[in-house]
């Protein structure tokens, strides 16, 4: 049975959708609770582009990672559903990971009465994250809406983008995570705005920048020095891995050597975003700013010295998105959820280009593609 699954996954990557779900479908007559072959078989029917057996498929699975049917299966039948950007459905299916132990992080039990999207004036309103540092960029881009409705805004934030996310337009104070929490009078979760506002596609808040350099960068003068030599040249960004914490970072992040055409293109001053040291890097001469990147601030000011951002799904990404700078995201052929299907361009971020695999795996087709358009006038 392991051996199909893994013959299953091979098929997957090399582009045969209709071996891979066959392979899956032997494991499933075998053992229909395996959670890793329905993951998997998801996979396969979003790829051939059939986003209603791929939302069949995530139920399935819900079901028996739930035992019944529930918030898991609403929660994973939201990702499906926001895929190809169905919203608000979406939304509204993914309002369920409020109610399911463990989809969520932190959990939180407030005392205080949730906001219910009434206008506040004269109150106090703490909207908090949850999951990522991508997902708070992203979702902070609601708070100018918020605010709009009345009184004072507090955000809570994860510690490493306290500063940065003060400078939104809407946030009347930031509390770090583990900071003390002001009095307030009702509460939000942060990722439900888009569902309390019956956000569509074409009603994303979208006007960029939202945020910008915050005044204290503690590595200004060190990151002026290295940015000053690519004066006289074209300077570009690159970010190839995201966290290593994350569960698809080995099929998100791009293996340094496909990343090595990139040298061809003239006149380039090539900058790494990659913290994390001791990273291969994709070719000679890329000017390391990882060592000087110790806060978001950091990296914030150094994405606003760049002409144009090269980068895989992460951070990063909704930072530079974020402040309005030109990137170019290079994304799996079945993305996260928020950068939808069939399309090159996000509703989210208008500076910011999608580049996806055509077969799950396919790096090099994709550098290649941005390769062109690099190189091509005008």
């Amino acid at each position: 049975m392991e051996r199909q699954l893994v013959l299953a996954g091979c098929l997957l990557e090399q582009g045969d959708l209709g071996g891979a779900r066959a392979a899956l479908e032997q494991v499933l007559a075998w053992d229909p609770g395996h959670l890793v072959a329905h993951e998997t078989l998801v996979q396969v029917h979003l790829g051939a582009g059939d986003p209603a057996r791929a939302h069949k498929e995530q139920t399935r699975r819900a079901l028996f990672l739930d035992g019944r049917s529930g918030p898991a299966a609403d929660c994973v039948w939201a990702h499906a559903t926001l895929l190809y950007g169905e919203m608000p459905l979406g939304w509204d299916l993914y309002e369920a990971r409020l109610a399911a132990p463990g989809l969520t992080m932190p959990e939180r039990h407030f005392t205080h009465p949730r906001w219910n999207g009434e206008s506040f004036p004269g109150k106090t309103l703490l909207l908090h994250y949850e999951q990522g540092l991508g997902d708070t960029l992203m979702f902070v881009r609601f708070a100018p809406r918020v605010k709009a409705l009345g009184g004072r805004v507090l955000l809570a934030a994860q510690r490493p983008l306290a500063d940065l996310v003060a400078t939104c337009p809407g946030i009347d104070e930031v509390i770090p995570k583990g900071g003390p929490v002001p009095p307030f009078d009702c509460h939000f979760p942060l990722l439900s705005l888009p569902w309390l506002f019956r956000t569509e596609l074409a009603s994303i808040p979208a006007e960029v920048p939202y945020l910008r350099v915050p005044p204290h960068v503690p590595n200004r003068q060190a990151l002026c020095e290295r940015l000053a030599l690519g004066a006289g040249r074209l300077r570009v960004g690159l970010a190839w891995k995201g966290s290593s914490d994350h569960p698809r970072d080995a099929q998100r992040s791009v293996p340094p050597a496909c990343l090595t055409p990139l040298a061809k293109l003239p006149g380039v001053a090539w900058y790494s975003f990659q913290r994390e040291g001791g990273l291969p890097e994709p070719f000679p001469g890329i000017l390391a700013l990882g060592p000087l990147l110790s806060t978001f601030s950091d990296t914030a000011f150094a994405l606003e010295a760049m002409d144009l951002l090269i980068t895989v799904d992460t951070a990063v990404a909704h930072l530079a998105g974020a402040l309005g700078i030109p990137t170019l995201l290079l994304v799996t052929n079945i993305p996260d959820w928020r950068w939808l299907m069939d399309r090159d361009d996000s509703p989210w971020y208008p500076t910011l280009r999608i580049y996806r695999q055509p077969l799950p795996g396919d790096w090099d087709s994709v550098v290649q593609h941005v390769l062109a358009d690099l190189m091509s006038p005008g």
